[in-house]
This record gives structure tokens, C-alpha cells and sequence, in this order.
């Protein structure tokens, strides 16, 4: 097998949910509670050999059912950086969350990464009930499954290689089946997190998000990160604002809209 090779990782911001308290964000009760939005996120990870995606976000429909501001569909986000949805060979899914799976077809040539307990997670009994189900479009997981059908999806159970110096690892805690990424980067590995961290605050204080299938394997998670990871700035949040403003955009053009996560924050 080769050796790792070295990426460099893209935050694509496709949308935000601005009217969104902290006590929204955190299972602990919050004596300080206030305005704290979550913002949306696609990666791309790429160099000169490939091209990964994590994570296929929304779209407008399902945003307008859910009450959240889309600004931009994934893939054109995407074609900002110049990547084409449409010739994506490979997309590791993190989980089936409406907001992580939700514009599958715009890959129409990828096979999709996924852990085997995400699928069990979504297709069994647990999804019979509202606290664990209202997170996920059946349609979603619907068009997942056909591209099992298809032979277009790769199973992971528990922690993998996707390609050199790319990783998928089983976290949970979330959802039963979440996984992070780990990527080797010129700074080093760095971990996006998707949503085993939806905000740096969550797993520095280590307050558990309240959309949580197994609080225990959450909180485990916070720690499984930090051992993959370079360091713990080296772990990227899945839905905090302060990514947007702790990295630079690659290009002038590209502020507000994508920021460069395989070089150190700004300042």
C-alpha cells in the first residue's frame, strides 16, 4: 500500500439557521442563554490525485420545510473550487441527517462511504419513534438505499481507509452510526467532525448537543477526536460560526462562502 498523502480541506457554508438560542444547543440548562445561530456546511478534500466530499447538506425544499436559510446548494458551493458534483467519484456520508444527505442525486458518479450502523440506524425500529426520526428525510434514506441497490455504496464498521491519509472512524453518539474524518494535511491531521461536535463550545466544555442517540458515546467522542487529531485545533466543528471567521478563504471572491482548513486559524 502507498504512503499518506497530504490534502488540503475545504469548508463550503451553504446555509445558516440564524434564530437559534443556546439553550437550543446544549443539554445542560444554560444560565447565560442568548443568540447562538448554527451555520451549514459541506468539505472538500482534495489534491492532486482525487477529490473527496463529505457530506451532501440540503436543498431548498427541505430547507423551506425545516425553517432554515439555504444560500446556495451544495454543488454550487462546490463549483466555486472549481469541483463538478457531477464527476465526484467518491462522497463519505458522516451520517443520514436531513442536512448531511440531503442532495445525493447531484452526485450522480460517486459512491458514497457510510458505516453500517447509520443504515441499520435508519432503516430499523428506532426510527418508529418521533425523538430519533424527525432528524432524517425517509426520502433521504430512501435514495441512499437505492444506490446500495445501484452498488454504489461502500460500508465502514468502525474505523477505515478511504484513501491515503484519509480516514473515516465510528463515533456515534449522535446518531448510532456517525463517523468523523481524519485527513493529513501540511499542518498535520486534522478531524472534521461533522456532527460529533457541532460547535467547539460542545466538546470544549464538554455540554452534549440535545440531538443525541447515546449521550456516553458522545461525550467518548470528544476524546476519540482529540486522539486522532494533531491537536485540539486541529478538530473542525460541524456547525460553528467561528470556522467562518477563525480560517481564511482561499480567494478574495470566496469570503463568507468558503474557508481553507489544511493551514493554520488567522491570528
Amino acid at each position: 500500500m502507498s504512503g499518506p498523502e497530504t490534502y488540503e480541506v475545504f469548508a463550503v457554508k451553504y446555509g445558516t439557521l440564524q434564530n437559534r438560542q443556546r439553550h437550543h444547543n446544549f443539554i445542560q440548562a444554560d444560565p447565560h442563554d442568548g443568540h447562538m445561530p448554527l451555520d451549514y456546511y459541506v468539505w472538500a478534500i482534495v489534491n492532486e490525485n482525487r477529490t473527496i466530499v463529505v457530506d451532501t447538506g440540503f436543498d431548498h425544499a427541505e430547507g423551506e420545510r425545516r425553517g432554515r436559510t439555504i444560500l446556495r446548494l451544495p454543488r454550487d458551493g462546490l463549483a466555486m473550487l472549481d469541483i463538478d458534483a457531477g464527476r465526484v467519484e467518491d462522497v463519505i456520508v458522516t451520517h443520514l441527517h436531513y442536512d448531511h444527505a440531503g442532495t445525493l442525486d447531484d452526485f450522480p458518479k460517486a459512491r458514497f462511504h457510510i458505516q453500517d450502523d447509520e443504515l441499520i440506524y435508519t432503516t430499523g425500529r428506532h426510527m418508529c419513534h418521533a425523538p430519533l426520526g424527525h432528524a432524517y428525510s425517509a426520502d433521504h434514506v430512501c435514495t441512499m438505499v437505492r444506490r446500495v441497490f445501484d452498488g454504489r455504496v461502500a460500508f465502514h464498521d468502525g474505523d477505515d481507509e478511504i484513501a491515503p491519509g484519509i480516514s473515516v472512524h465510528r463515533i456515534g453518539g449522535h446518531t448510532m452510526g456517525l463517523q468523523c474524518v481524519r485527513v493529513l494535511t501540511r499542518r498535520g491531521w486534522v478531524v472534521l467532525a461533522s456532527d460529533a461536535s457541532h460547535f467547539y463550545e460542545n466538546m470544549e466544555a464538554v455540554s452534549p448537543f440535545p440531538i443525541v442517540f447515546n449521550v456516553a458515546e458522545m461525550v467518548a467522542g470528544y476524546e476519540k477526536m482529540r486522539r486522532l487529531a494533531e491537536s485540539p485545533q486541529h478538530i473542525i466543528p460541524g456547525h460553528d460560526p467561528l470556522v467562518m471567521r477563525r480560517y481564511a478563504a482561499p480567494k478574495a471572491d470566496l469570503a463568507d462562502v468558503v474557508v481553507r482548513l489544511d493551514v493554520a486559524p488567522k491570528g
